[in-house]
């Protein structure tokens, strides 16, 4: 029996466990040190209130304190379902159960993408770098992508993913291992353009979410949908470009990770109902006091991570969509797009 040790209790870590449980493999999830009540929650009620579901008795939930006894067999793989914020605690707790100076195959779910001495750097080579900073060799680290949310995959929804490794058989590998009737995972070897392709969605499904908006007219109908449309092909065309420009392939975007994701986040969602205060004229400041105050929009987040950064390597002219989510965000100004400038 394959062992799979999840680290993260929240929706996503939770619901992973389920394609993994129905595989037969022997599945553990260790909570953060801030999901300890959530952990006594499961273990009493087997009820998850991220997902509203009761989870499967089959799988077992562990606080953080506890996470050196969860290691002293050494799993086949180790999912991190963590939030972006949780990656240096992840990178310490690791380093506490590494075996030997090594881990076993490492599979994240967290997406993210922020800057490291004005560069780019990916979630994955945050993580990479952490590690090797603690002194683990030979890390062997995949990544998943793809349009899947995890109260769908909790519920068992038909849901398409990639699995990416620069190792195409470790990949196929992974494929083999998660596969279910309702899981489908397929294979990449450019774990660049998948990891791209899942942090900037998110800037561009607010700017798909702000179309009714930006139509101004007075109607409450489908007429805002031709401007949804044209939002969604300049969005694939800007990801291409950006893709591209961190060493990803171009076809990445059109696929799963790329466009798959794109949809489910501007059919609805944080960052879609975002870009829909934006488009009807709210500046953020205002709709994140007064619409949003506790809820985490992860394209603005990401904006303010890389925003400058991005102004320093393109203009509006060859990314005015993105430019101008920036702009609102970065700037606070109202939200104004330069359609002249579209592809």
């Amino acid at each position: 029996m394959t062992r799979i040790i999840i680290l993260g209790a929240g929706a996503m870590g939770t619901a992973f466990a389920y394609p993994c449980s129905d595989n037969k493999h022997e599945v553990s999830i260790v909570g953060t040190h801030l999901e300890n009540d959530s952990i006594d929650e499961l273990n009493t009620r087997h009820f998850h209130y991220g997902l509203n579901i009761e989870v499967l008795n089959t799988i077992k939930f562990f606080k953080h304190d506890l996470i050196k006894e969860v290691f002293i067999k050494k799993p086949d793989l180790i999912v991190l379902g963590v939030s972006s914020k949780g990656i240096d605690w992840v990178a310490e707790e690791l380093k506490k159960v590494s075996y030997d100076g090594e881990l076993p195959p490492l599979l994240m779910l967290t997406k993210g993408l922020s800057t490291n001495e004005n560069k780019y750097e990916l979630l994955v080579d945050k993580l990479i770098r952490l590690l090797s900073q603690k002194g683990i060799k030979n890390i062997n680290l995949s990544a998943v992508g793809g349009p899947c949310l995890a109260a769908g995959l909790a519920n068992r929804v038909y849901s398409g993913v990639v699995v990416a490794n620069n190792n195409l058989d470790t990949a196929n590998s992974l494929k083999k291992m998660l596969t279910t009737n309702y899981y489908r995972v397929s294979t990449s070897t450019d774990i660049n353009g998948v990891e791209v392709c899942a942090a900037i969605k998110n800037i561009f499904s607010m700017a798909i979410g702000a179309a009714p908006g930006l139509n101004k007219t007075e109607r409450k109908d489908n007429t805002h949908l031709n401007t949804s449309a044209a939002l969604v092909r300049q969005s694939i065309y800007e990801m291409e470009i950006f893709v591209e420009f961190l060493n990803g392939k171009k076809e990445t975007v059109n696929g799963l990770a790329g466009l798959g994701d794109l949809y489910v986040s501007s059919a609805g969602g944080r960052n879609s109902r975002m870009g829909a205060l934006l488009g009807d004229g709210m500046l953020f400041s205002e709709a994140k006091r007064d619409k949003m105050s506790n809820i985490t929009v992860e394209g603005a987040e990401l904006i303010f991570e890389i925003g400058k950064k991005v102004k320093e390597d393109f203009d509006e002219k060859k990314l005015p969509l993105m430019i101008a989510m920036i702009d609102a965000i970065l700037e606070d100004k109202k939200l104004e797009i330069k359609w002249e400038n579209f592809n």
